[in-house]
């Protein structure tokens, strides 16, 4: 299977925007399709959580902290996913991860991160 490769971290003041993609090497149409994605997120000191989730056939899945303000979203044509993040906050200052798990086996894909900071 392929790798994980998230983009689009950055420095942002609060209530500023920042939107998160994903792709994955390696990946069939079919395959995208059908895997569930998500978007994790670890501040330093926490538990990793589940930020967005996104499952073919069913409507996306939110954190209560980020309802109304993240949007997860799929390309199917570029084979990509992103997080929209909009009126940020520092709370929401953390390292996010894409996630993907593949219909076939169950198997857990994780990007390497990448860094979002919200200056307050």
């Amino acid at each position: 299977q392929g790798e994980l490769v998230e983009s689009g971290g950055g420095l942002v003041q609060a209530g500023g925007s920042l939107r998160l993609s994903c792709k994955m090497s390696r990946i069939i149409l079919s395959t995208f399709s059908a895997n569930s994605w998500a978007w994790y997120r670890q501040a330093p000191g926490k538990q990793r959580e589940l930020v967005a989730s996104s499952t073919s056939g069913s409507s996306p899945n939110y954190a209560d902290s980020v309802k109304g303000r993240f949007t997860i979203s799929r390309d199917n044509t570029k084979k990509m996913v992103y997080l929209q993040m909009n009126n940020l906050t520092p709370e929401d200052t953390a390292t996010y991860y894409c996630n993907t798990r593949m219909y076939y086996n169950n198997a857990d894909v994780w990007g390497q991160g990448t860094q979002v900071t919200v200056s307050g």
